[in-house]
């Protein structure tokens, strides 16, 4: 009897949806979603083929740019399968485990780049406000020890929330409303107590990315103050980093309401939601290549000299 209830309780899969109502257009709506997915993988791609593959460019800033291209390569890649399967081929089933990983992947990645955009300001902050100190500062262990210590915070903060969302039996209904799993939608499938995960959830957004915010902002403060009394080195410093504040405003906006929206917004509509989550996971990776390429005059040449080629 308790194996029957077991599965009964606990749905072997979960139903991945579209975009509700619309299900007599997603192939056409997968036309765009699928050119957003092509500039995003080409455009990050490029970016890193030709910081690699030009020793001029191995410098600090564009070591931390090719972090970014690759938190965006992996959030992208993270999407694909289950976002084209449905508009594609309306394929809904995603197994348990797969929609844990996939959740995992998703959240890890999305704080692996907000510590990375973090750095990306410090070392703005450190190259106008203290140039002297900056080679001493940005050495390359170090670089590599910063991007590792990255890598290890996403995980650290999400898989403790992975592990305690598959302690959970899931007896409500298992239809989640986006066409990927978030670790939001998946926690309110629970039949349980889910206080604790979204408390811990919501303080690990907190504490991430609300300071990462908060530690950017304070940043562009400092180099503000440290440029303003000249107009000459306020319109340089501002060229040099509005591809960076282009790219922290897309990534904070979209990610920030989404999170506030799905667990406060109960009022709006579910359409509204939807969209901002696409917006939050398609647009950052598509956007970012296209700002830095257009923005940055040494690395947009790069690029059109390595096609000429």
């Amino acid at each position: 009897m308790s194996a029957v209830n077991d599965t009964k309780f606990t749905p072997a899969v979960f139903l991945l949806t579209g975009i509700s109502g619309q299900e007599d257009i997603h192939l056409w709506i997968s036309v765009p979603f699928c050119l957003m997915y092509i500039i995003s993988i080409v455009g990050n791609s490029v970016i890193l083929f030709i910081i690699k593959t030009d020793p001029s460019l191995d410098e600090p800033m564009y070591i931390f740019l090719s972090m970014l291209a690759i938190s965006d390569l992996g959030l992208s890649i993270s999407t694909i399968p289950t976002m084209l399967g449905i508009f594609l081929f309306n394929f809904r089933e995603i197994s348990f485990n797969a929609c844990f990983a996939q959740l995992f992947f998703i959240h890890s990645l999305q704080c692996i780049e907000s510590s990375v955009l973090l750095l990306m300001a410090f070392d703005r902050f450190i190259a106008i406000c203290n140039p002297l100190r900056y080679a001493s500062i940005f050495t390359l262990p170090r670089i590599a020890k910063m991007g590792l210590v990255c890598v290890l915070r996403g995980v650290a903060v999400m898989l403790p929330l992975t592990i305690l969302l598959k302690q959970f039996r899931y007896c409500q209904a298992n239809v989640l409303s986006h066409s990927y799993c978030l670790h939001q939608e998946v926690m309110k499938m629970a039949c349980a107590d889910i206080t604790v995960n979204n408390i811990f959830g919501l303080f690990t957004k907190l504490v991430t990315m609300g300071l990462d915010l908060l530690l950017i902002f304070l940043s562009y403060v400092m180099i503000l103050k440290t440029v303003i009394a000249s107009y000459a080195e306020f319109v340089r410093a501002l060229s040099t980093c509005v591809s960076h504040l282009c790219a922290v405003l897309i990534f904070y906006i979209s990610g920030i309401g989404l999170s506030v929206v799905q667990r406060f917004g109960n009022s709006s509509s579910p359409l509204v939601q939807i969209l901002m989550g696409y917006v939050c996971l398609l647009v950052p990776p598509m956007m970012n290549p296209i700002v830095y390429s257009l923005r940055s005059k040494h690395l947009r040449a790069r690029i059109i000299r390595a096609f000429k080629k």
